[in-house]
């Protein structure tokens, strides 16, 4: 084919303490329009807590940003966060950059009885 172009990611720096259920539609509308049209890393440094609500919107920002041929990282999050992110499998996706796509079918998130 080509050479493949390494795409450099927008840094979007997040001012929420928390991506949680009620916040999580007005990041989507804030996010979306950036992850479809480039490749965005978003800085996590001041969230400190996030639900499963932040987690679907991180999923389908995601989801989005790969259907467009672009990436979506997260970079600096707190503790706490890396943890969730940990717990889930999402540490291996988001927090780690790929070169050349996205890797959707690694991705296996497993419904909780909670």
């Amino acid at each position: 084919m080509g050479t493949h172009r390494v795409e450099r990611a927008r840094n979007i720096v997040l001012r929420m303490k928390e991506l949680v259920r009620g916040q999580e539609q007005q990041f989507l509308q804030e996010l979306a329009p950036a992850v479809v049209s480039e490749s965005v890393a978003l800085d996590f440094g001041a969230v400190e807590r996030i639900d499963a609500a932040g987690l679907a919107a991180l999923i389908t920002l995601y989801t989005d940003a790969c259907k467009a041929g672009h990436t979506l990282t997260v970079s600096r999050p707190t503790r706490h966060v890396r943890e969730i992110l940990q717990i889930v499998g999402l540490d291996r996706v988001l927090l780690a950059r790929f070169e050349g796509g996205c890797p959707l079918e690694d991705l296996q998130l497993q419904e909780s009885a909670a």
